[in-house]
């Protein structure tokens, strides 16, 4: 049997494998597809503060070999979450998950933290600095050290459960980001959120995206996102989640070996919302191929060739 139990940040999972914020809702839509229990965990919809209504349409574009986004974290708010979302979950998930959180302000990441902190079903805070689709919010603090850590102090100061900073590849140095994290008391590092990326309607001759500008995602950002992981997990001593066009077992062996001690899947669960399902049966296989007993045992095994 394929060893492909993996640690993350004191928490065990059965595998690594992670659908990203905001391509798997609240789960229990995916629930009616197939049993979910089969993850490792899953990420929720990024959650705020305040409801929030998210951006004007049109809000998705296609590309060659992925597509762009600019929903703007919709989402009901944190209270509703907590009242309405999680007691849906936990209907059809016996797992721990993962709580995407994001903000405007410093003060907006420690509230919701702290709320979502107090929720038994949740495991791991995955705190979003990296959003590209708000103004004012987001990707904002995570294109400093300064402000990524601030943020951080400022979560983990009223939080007990792991606290993973999600991470922007939208910057010229993304390891002194992670470095800065880390110092500040991050458990982990999630990377990469989004590209930021743009269409042109030629018959209208005008963006195609509302906002002009969107998240670029898919299979064309995964060497981008593999170098980041690759980088970063070299740099610093907590556990870093890979993400950034995975679509398939291969893809989660291969940032692996970059770093990754899990594996988030994004843009893929929008194509295919049997997409991590298929990635986990797959990889009992895909281990056997290349000689790999246990997954745990490759990480980061691509700095030791």
């Amino acid at each position: 049997m394929a060893g492909m139990k993996v640690n993350l940040c004191s928490l065990e999972l059965d595998n690594p494998v992670i659908p990203a914020s905001g391509t798997f809702g609240f789960g229990y839509e995916f629930a009616e597809l197939y049993d979910i229990n089969i993850l490792g965990t899953f990420s929720f919809k990024g959650t705020t503060r305040e409801p929030r209504f998210g951006n004007p349409t049109p809000r998705i574009a296609e590309c060659t070999a992925g597509m762009i986004n600019s929903v703007g974290l919709q989402n009901p708010g944190v209270d509703k979450v907590i009242s309405e979302e999680l007691p849906k979950l936990q209907k059809v998930f016996s797992k721990k998950v993962m709580a995407n959180v994001s903000g405007f302000s410093v003060e907006d990441y420690a509230y919701t933290c702290e709320k979502l902190d107090k929720c038994p079903q949740v495991g791991w805070l995955e705190v979003n600095v990296s959003c590209p689709n708000v103004h004012g919010g987001g990707m904002s603090f995570g294109t400093s050290p300064e402000s990524a850590a601030e943020v951080t102090k400022a979560v983990k100061q009223i939080t007990t459960k792991p606290v993973i900073i999600k991470l922007s590849p939208n910057v010229t140095d993304i390891v002194s980001i992670a470095k800065a994290c880390e110092e500040a008391g991050a458990d982990g590092i999630s990377l990469i959120n989004t590209l930021l990326g743009m269409r042109i309607d030629l018959k209208t001759k005008k963006p195609v995206i509302a906002i002009v500008m969107g998240g670029f995602s898919g299979p064309a950002v995964f060497p981008v996102a593999l170098r980041m992981v690759y980088q970063v997990s070299s740099a610093v001593n907590v556990p870093v989640i890979g993400m950034g066009g995975v679509s398939s077992a291969e893809d989660v062996i291969e940032m692996m070996l970059a770093g990754a001690s899990a594996v988030e899947v994004g843009a893929a669960n929008l194509v295919d919302p049997y997409a991590c399902k298929n990635i986990i049966e797959a990889l009992p296989e895909a281990m056997k191929k290349y000689g790999i007993d246990n997954l745990e045992d490759i990480i980061g095994g691509a700095r030791n060739g």
